[in-house]
């Protein structure tokens, strides 16, 4: 899908994120690298408002624009109002109108290790679920609608059909590549690779969308971005991906 071809009414903006009332007691054992506001059961609540903003700001929506710029307090408050039972761990998806309409959608989420929503250690944990990493067979263009993370979601739609991936219970994941062979990211998630010694994530100018903990990841030094060939992956390698609703996830690229 190309932007041309997309009226504002025929897409929304949105980001996935975890509300989880157990967050705040872990994140302040973390202080000296979680970012504010650490006291939030909303996991990276201030990127999440950034990368809204940022994918208003690019499409030009004016109205959705001044409704996010609001104060961070004031949002998380209108997220708030969405939870039925503030002691339960939620996924979040909050969806933005070009005129600035918003609304949440709530789901349950399974309970996770909280330390999963910090950045990861060089050492793996043989009880965590590994997930099956597999590479696109076709090529994605990058656009608008892969930089920000929007409802027009056909190219990872497709992406993971192809990829045999049929729920978003399993426990697997695609990368997508552009038509350069770079892989873009993944189609729910951010993926890093051991290079040289240093976990490395693809740049944004591969196509992908900067996602919250992509951006958690790099401003603790975590990875460096580095232009990833889809060819220089190896069946059983071993990587990490991220998300905003299950933080940081093992997993192993199956070819």
């Amino acid at each position: 899908m190309t932007e041309n071809s997309s009226s504002p009414e025929s897409f929304e903006i949105f980001s996935s994120l975890r509300f989880d009332p157990s967050l705040p007691d872990a994140a302040c054992r973390h202080a000296s690298s979680y970012p504010d506001p650490q006291k939030s059961p909303y996991y990276l609540l201030a990127y999440h408002q950034d990368r809204l903003t940022a994918a208003a700001a690019h499409f030009q929506w004016d109205e959705a624009l001044n409704w996010l710029q609001q104060d961070l307090q004031d949002f998380e408050a209108f997220l708030d109002a969405s939870i039925s039972d503030l002691s339960k761990a939620w996924r979040l998806r909050i969806v933005v109108n070009s005129k600035g309409k918003a609304r949440v959608e709530t789901n349950p989420t399974a309970s996770i290790d909280l330390m999963s929503l910090f950045i990861p250690s060089l050492h793996t944990h043989p009880s965590e679920p590994i997930w099956h990493v597999h590479v696109d067979t076709q090529s994605t263009t990058p656009s608008g609608f892969t930089t920000h993370k929007t409802t027009a979601r056909d190219d990872y739609t497709s992406a993971r059909q192809r990829a045999g991936i049929n729920s978003p219970t399993d426990l697997a994941e695609v990368l997508v590549v552009n038509p350069d062979g770079e892989v873009m990211e993944g189609s729910i998630t951010t993926p890093y690779f051991l290079r040289d010694h240093m976990w490395i994530t693809p740049p944004l100018s591969s196509g992908g969308n900067a996602g919250t903990t992509r951006r958690y990841a790099l401003s603790q030094g975590f990875c460096l971005e580095h232009t990833i060939s889809r060819d220089e992956l190896v069946d059983g390698e071993e990587c990490w991906l991220s998300n905003g609703v299950r933080g940081f996830i093992r997993g192993v690229i199956v070819k």
